[in-house]
């Protein structure tokens, strides 16, 4: 069975602005992981309990409280600092989403030496929604960026909120498709693709449970 870092955003703020991590994105395909008998551990930045979306438990995209419960269990409330984690624990890494992302997982230089660690040993390398700005700005060892002029996807300009707009460091969209062949796929419902062998990103929450799918079908191939 493999062992999976599902890593989480620890926060942003700033005004009247606060994000995080989003919730289905992470429990959608821990639950699916584990289901399955894998082992999922949890880093983000600062490590400790990082700060959620709370959107995401809202009853716009949290309808039966599903999510909520799930996050009231307190099992995203210890995380391990990025700095102490050890890349050859892990099969995989899953970068969750929530604009949270963008801020403090994207540039990080911890997360992309974990990334390009378990990368180079074979493992597999997912991000959700928010999660591929880290493909963005991740580069290989060649100093090549490690998606260039491959498949991706991500959260899609035409759904971003309007009330955060001021607010996000950049497009996600946009940086991606500076580098890669960018897919929103928007006619379908829930979707995910593989850049390659090791790679997978996804492209908003109603994609979460997919991409549980995807890891899991990969991983016990």
């Amino acid at each position: 069975m493999a062992r999976i870092l599902a890593v989480l955003s620890s926060g942003y703020e700033e005004k009247e602005y606060k994000t995080g991590w989003w919730a289905e994105e992470l429990f959608a395909p821990l639950l699916k992981l584990e289901e399955a008998g894998h082992t999922v551990d949890l880093a983000s930045p600062l490590g400790g309990k990082p700060t959620l979306d709370e959107r995401s438990i809202s009853k716009d995209f949290d309808p039966n409280g599903t999510y909520k419960e799930l996050v009231e269990t307190g099992r995203a409330d210890q995380t391990m600092k990025l700095e102490e984690v050890n890349a050859s624990n892990y099969d995989a890494i899953l970068v969750v989403g929530g604009h949270g992302a963008m801020f403090d997982l994207a540039k990080n230089v911890h997360l992309h030496q974990l990334m390009n660690d378990v990368y180079n040993k074979g493992g597999i390398l997912a991000a959700e929604c928010h999660g591929p700005s880290v493909f963005a700005f991740l580069k290989d060892k060649n100093e090549k960026l490690l998606i260039e002029g491959l498949d991706v996807t991500g959260y899609p300009d035409a759904i971003e909120p309007e009330e955060v707009l001021p607010f996000l460091p950049y497009s996600l969209e946009q940086e991606l498709s500076k580098i890669a062949n960018y897919l929103p796929e928007m006619d379908q419902k829930a979707y995910a693709v593989w850049a390659n062998d090791q790679i997978v990103t996804s492209r908003d929450p109603f994609s979460s449970e997919l991409m549980g799918d995807e890891l899991v079908k990969k991983l016990n191939a």
